[in-house]
């Protein structure tokens, strides 16, 4: 039985008079712990609160399938009195290091005791919210890595191909350039080279200008093939593709072949269809090498390195810079819907901090959708505000659980997916760092969260 020296080691309940020590003492429950046993799993709801009068006890937190140490309590030392308050489920998990003695309050009875002495209820509050905040601090910065983690990811993924094509590009067009040189050589010494030379300038700015659409190459290389092939033209499965990229047509083969031996109408054919093969290839090239110039700029621009004071940003730019760190989870299944204003003036915000509302907002609809579905951006000019909504087609939020999203802690993601942290950052961002205001409608098939930013100094 707990004894009233054990109790009076805390200067918690040495605030209770003898009367509440003694009644306090006869209905606590002793449980005794071994190194390594768990006291209380995370998402577990607690019956009461647990006093440490032996040993030391670790506190962790399961996030993204990894057990992250949060701190300890070493004896002696009470802890659970915010998930008994609340009633929900415990966000941490408690461990032995060490034997440990504790003893167990049962809710009904830590609550008389928090009614019937005023003292003993300050001091519960106060260690209380001094918890929360070191939780949420610590919490928070791991919310932060965990984004940078997941836009890193994607930023990897995004630039993993296009960094391919550039390699892949560089590696065919130095053998694709000598061999295309001997060629010319060769050939450039005909009489008719001028045909050849407008067949090839015609090819070059049909390539380059993107002139004809994927379905006719492919229509039109099934024709060029079959020519080849019955003018016994050697590799003609190398030579119909480049060819029917550049839209040469066979009407233009055969004006090229006219009075040609075989051997030089196949080393021209060959000559064509390989400089503009180095045309596509060093096409390709570039678009990657662009793509990954715009994932670097998106990046920049998406942090605002250069910035730790208000600016004035572009809306629109920053909810599509968030949107390109996210395209590879957006293209798996979701069709984007942009509505923007294209009148909307630039607002004067912190914009790195504005970033993360949209990366919050479109992560949870991402994952609402369960990656199927269609996510609606939406701006507009409302009276001294500007107006961002986002829309995605999930399942909704339950009308029971809606007074309380913004809430710090509280998550409906499976324990270790979700922090609580995120609608609890946006809430802030909005309307503490911006004065704003956000809402929320939300039924089955739509969810749409409003955000609203003044625009008293907006830049037109």
């Amino acid at each position: 039985m707990l004894c009233n020296n054990d109790l009076l080691k805390f200067e918690l309940f040495q605030l209770l008079p003898q009367a509440s020590l003694d009644w306090l003492c006869e209905r606590a429950s002793e449980r005794k712990l071994n190194a390594g046993d768990i006291l209380v799993q995370q998402g577990d709801l607690l019956r009461g609160l647990f006093v440490i009068v032996e040993g030391q006890i670790d506190v962790s937190r399961l996030d993204q399938g990894v057990d992250m140490p949060v701190g300890h309590h070493q004896a002696p030392a009470f802890l659970g009195e915010g998930p008994i308050l609340t009633q929900d489920p415990i966000f941490v998990t408690l461990r032995a290091v060490t034997e440990c003695r504790i003893y167990e309050i049962l809710r009904d009875d830590f609550l008389t005791l928090l009614h019937e002495c005023r003292d003993f209820e300050r001091y519960v509050f106060r260690i209380l919210s001094s918890r929360e905040r070191g939780l949420e601090s610590f919490v928070r910065n791991r919310e932060k890595m965990a984004a940078l983690g997941t836009l890193a990811a994607g930023l990897a993924h995004e630039l993993n191909n296009p960094a391919a094509v550039v390699v892949r590009s560089l590696k065919t067009i130095l053998p694709a350039l000598n061999e295309l040189q001997q060629i010319t050589l060769t050939y450039g010494q005909q009489k008719d080279s001028d045909l050849w030379t407008k067949a090839r300038d015609d090819g070059y700015r049909a390539i380059v200008n993107q002139k004809i659409e994927p379905m006719a190459i492919a229509d039109r290389e099934e024709e060029i093939l079959q020519w080849l092939e019955d003018q016994d033209v050697q590799e003609s499965w190398k030579l119909a593709q480049p060819l029917a990229a550049a839209d040469i047509k066979i009407d233009t083969l055969e004006e090229l072949s006219k009075d040609k031996s075989s051997q030089l109408r196949n080393l021209g054919i060959k000559g064509l269809a390989l400089w503009f093969e180095v045309i596509s290839t060093i096409k390709s090239g570039l678009n990657g090498a662009e793509r990954i110039d715009n994932l670097v700029k998106s990046i920049k621009s998406y942090s605002y390195l250069d910035s730790g004071v208000k600016q004035f940003v572009d809306i629109h730019q920053g909810i599509e810079e968030t949107l390109n760190l996210f395209s590879y989870r957006l293209k798996q299944g979701i069709e984007v819907i942009r509505c923007y204003d294209p009148h909307l003036p630039q607002v004067n915000v912190y914009g790195n901090e504005l970033n993360q509302v949209w990366t919050n907002l479109i992560d949870n609809a991402i994952y609402a959708m369960d990656g199927q579905g269609i996510l609606e951006l939406t701006t507009m000019r409302d009276g001294d505000f500007v107006r961002i909504n986002i829309s995605d087609s999930g399942s909704g939020i339950a009308p029971e659980i809606k007074s309380r999203i913004f809430e710090s802690f509280f998550t409906t993601k499976p324990v270790g997916q979700g922090t609580g942290l995120g609608l609890d950052i946006v809430r802030k961002i909005v309307e503490n760092r911006h004065h704003g205001t956000i809402s929320v409608h939300s039924g089955p098939g739509k969810t749409c969260f409003s955000i609203r930013i003044p625009l008293n100094m907006a830049k037109l």
